[in-house]
């Protein structure tokens, strides 16, 4: 049997396509043409990713845990979340960081709207410190960050 490598897009309704594209090229630097670490060749149609966990975990209908009137929250993993909340902050943008969303073994989090107002939570993962991290990191309790304790709690 065949076996699903990862996710091969993101496709979603948007009011301006072309805007929100734009938003998201400028402000976050993902979508077609971007490169998530500046190297290897890009094209029009696609946004090179580094490699790392993804988290395909559906929700209750009444989870609290995203805006009730939105259907999904996509999650973007980062590497200097103060880096990448930087323009938000600079444009005036409500930026949401709570510290209960954060933890040592799981890394920390913000949110953030897109000008449509679909919810984008940003992930800084945890990192590696020590052999004694990897060794914690290697038991796959440890990326079972807010949202899994989320789902478990409904």
């Amino acid at each position: 049997m065949g076996h699903v490598k990862g996710i091969g897009g993101l496709f979603f309704r948007a009011r301006d396509p072309d805007a929100l594209n734009a938003w998201y090229k400028e402000r976050l630097g993902i979508g077609a043409g971007c490169n998530a670490d500046d190297t290897g060749p890009i094209d029009e149609w696609t946004w090179n990713v580094a490699a790392g966990p993804v988290v395909f975990a559906p929700f209750k209908a009444d989870t609290d845990y995203f805006a009730a009137d939105r259907q999904y929250m996509i999650n973007l993993r980062v590497d200097d979340l103060d880096a990448v909340l930087a323009p938000f902050h600079e444009a005036g943008d409500d930026v949401i960081t709570k510290p209960e969303w954060n933890d040592p073994a799981t890394g920390r989090f913000a949110r953030v709207h897109d000008p449509e107002g679909n919810p984008i939570e940003l992930w800084e993962p945890p990192k590696p410190q020590s052999s004694s991290l990897r060794a914690q990191r290697s038991n796959p309790e440890w990326r079972k960050p807010l949202w899994i304790a989320s789902l478990r709690s409904q």
